[in-house]
């Protein structure tokens, strides 16, 4: 058959260039084949990898040679299956279908030849017996022999899937894809323990409801009794607020998180109008328990199974119809491990596919990514609010605007949440073993003490005699707003007020481009040192960093950096000193800077 020369695109051509459509690996193309397989009521979906042992490289080596899809789910009609096999066509092309998973028309080909270059299609209603089969053939295809999808016939399915599964219902669908040539495993087991994450993260809410059941086998085709590889999906959460998981234990009959309101219900449900509609956007936030990052002697908690599992699980889940779409790393600190210790899950419906831009692999919702990048924050500091940033969106007619308050919830959550995550492990660092760990806290009191006696009065000082539980119950408050734990911010308020210091100090990511900050809350002085500032890199952390395993040679080049480090900090209050024009305020700069040493040598001069 030849084609004609002027075909605005010519078949042959496009559904190579197809090849090239962005599935990140083959677990994303499986889970294609899933989606339809759920979208058709499945309750089983058994995934099977076929290989064989071939010649390679003059040793005989395990290759896959067959990966299929099988489900029991309402199987397709001649005229379905013949549908479901063409680019850009399907049952749930119209809008008024789009509620469920499927919707683009694209996931059977499109994934199919990203990994294969042939596909078998076998679907069956009203009994295995009344099978129907369709393929689709890359060869045929680039060779103009095959110019249309071939018209659903009768043909037995094949004896090898009949051995290895253990579910054909009266109706279902099984693919096959043979030929494969892009697959980057290259053996069942391998296919299976690099899908086995993503799928049970991508399913979770299917699998833990018990709605479906994801087995997974890789076999020998030549030995179909030996099974290499069996074993069911476990929902994988990255939040850690679903019970039994593949999380490894302690924690995979538990849950590893705790939401941050006390629930386990979505925290925030956002009413968005679309095309005459409203539709809702829901967003969880979960934190780790504390004692998820309890470390054990010669290991961080990061570097526990738990930890390392999570560390997999980094970023916001973008969940559409129940399915997750992306792991979206936007807002992720890349060089912070503690990142591993939160999650955020947003869930939208199909409806909103538009609105959030989503790829017709269903693998991103691009428009919602693009927001999570945008620097809100930066903006409102400049002024600007955020009705005004919307409504600027919306003059735009950019899609994003009504998912700008979302991103900036999750934001500004995420802030609180680190701070807390900063704050939860304090308890346990080297700097807190000391004998007496409130002896600058002691110092400082004592010295404010004359100072008061010589006529120097602050702000904190107005609150000192307000009833004692009540000075407890604002600076427990405020330490909770700082990031500092429920537990530690009690302990750190009784401590406080029943020692009679004048002085909390914390350490807590900052959204400022302070060193610190200060605030008098409940009689005393809130002290919280910013540890997303380089100063706390280069002046704190790096001292307290394992100190009590250090050997002389490394204390010693930490004290040399950390004197580096001081240097560099006067010598950026010298240069802001520099910059301030003539006059009055090169005057306060300058008068600020003798105040406050006078003050600082009074309370250094008490050797710690």
């Amino acid at each position: 058959m030849n084609a004609n020369a002027h075909d605005i695109v010519p078949t042959h051509l496009a559904v190579q260039a197809m090849r090239d459509n962005g599935y990140k690996n083959a677990a994303y193309a499986i889970a294609e084949l899933m989606d339809n397989a759920i979208q058709a009521d499945a309750s089983q979906i058994e995934l099977l990898c076929g290989e064989r042992k071939q010649q390679v490289e003059g040793r005989r080596r395990s290759r896959i040679e067959q990966i299929a899809v099988l489900d029991n789910g309402r199987g397709m009609d001649a005229n379905v299956l013949r549908l479901a096999l063409q680019f850009g066509n399907g049952t749930y092309i119209d809008e008024d279908k789009h509620t469920g998973i499927g919707r683009f028309g694209m996931g059977l080909p499109s994934s199919s030849i990203s990994q294969c270059q042939r596909v078998d299609v076998w679907s069956w209603q009203n009994g295995i017996e009344n099978v129907l089969h369709s393929y689709l053939d890359l060869d045929e295809i680039k060779n103009r022999r095959m110019t249309e999808v071939p018209e659903p016939t009768a043909k037995p399915i094949p004896i090898i899937s009949r051995n290895i599964s253990q579910n054909f219902g009266d109706s279902g669908t099984l693919v096959v894809w043979s030929k494969i040539d892009r697959c980057i495993w290259r053996t069942g087991k391998a296919i299976i323990d690099n899908s086995e994450f993503v799928i049970g993260r991508m399913y979770r809410q299917f699998l833990n409801s018990g709605q479906v059941k994801i087995r997974m086998v890789a076999f020998d085709l030549d030995a179909l009794y030996n099974l290499i590889v069996e074993k069911y999906a476990l929902p994988n959460d990255p939040g850690y607020l679903i019970e039994k998981t593949s999380c490894p234990t302690p924690f995979d009959n538990q849950v590893m998180f705790r939401p941050w309101e006390g629930d386990t219900s979505y925290e925030a449900t956002y009413k968005i109008n679309f095309k005459e509609k409203e539709h809702d956007v829901k967003v969880r936030f979960s934190y780790a328990k504390e004692e998820a990052r309890q470390a054990e002697p010669g290991k961080n908690p990061g570097d526990l199974p738990h930890g390392k599992h999570a560390a997999k699980n980094v970023g916001v889940s973008v969940v559409r119809a129940g399915r997750e779409l992306d792991m979206d790393t936007g807002v992720v600190i890349a060089y912070d491990s503690r990142e591993r210790w939160w999650g955020v899950e947003v869930e939208f419906p199909p409806s909103l596919d538009d609105i959030f831009g989503v790829t017709n692999n269903k693998q991103s919702a691009r428009n919602f990514a693009e927001l999570l990048e945008f620097e809100i924050e930066s903006l409102l500091e400049n002024g600007k609010t955020i009705t005004q940033l919307k409504e600027e969106l919306q003059e735009d007619e950019d899609p994003k605007a009504p998912l700008l308050d979302i991103a900036h919830k999750i934001k500004t959550q995420l802030s609180v949440i680190r701070r807390l995550l900063q704050a939860q492990t304090k308890g346990t660092r080297t700097t807190e073993k000391r004998h007496d760990p409130y002896k600058p806290e002691k110092v400082a009191t004592t010295v404010t003490q004359e100072r008061k006696s010589q006529g120097h009065k602050g702000k904190s000082d107005e609150d000192e005699e307000l009833p004692k539980e009540e000075r407890k119950q604002v600076i427990k408050e405020t330490l909770k707003e700082e990031g500092v734990t429920e537990t530690k911010a009690e302990l750190l308020a009784a401590t406080t007020v029943d020692d009679g210091l004048k002085y909390t100090f914390v350490e807590a990511p900052l959204d400022t481009p302070a060193f610190f900050s200060v605030k008098p809350r409940g009689g005393a002085i809130i002290v919280t040192l910013n540890t997303n500032h380089p100063a706390y890199q280069n002046l704190v952390e790096i001292l307290e960093e394992d100190v009590d395993k250090a050997d002389i040679d490394t204390l010693r080049s930490r004290l040399i950096n950390s004197l580096d480090g001081l240097k560099l900090l006067l010598m950026a209050w010298a240069r802001y000193e520099d910059e301030q024009p003539d006059g009055k305020r090169k005057e306060n700069a300058q008068d600020n800077r003798i105040d406050w040493g006078r003050v600082a040598r009074r309370f250094l001069e008490n050797e710690l």
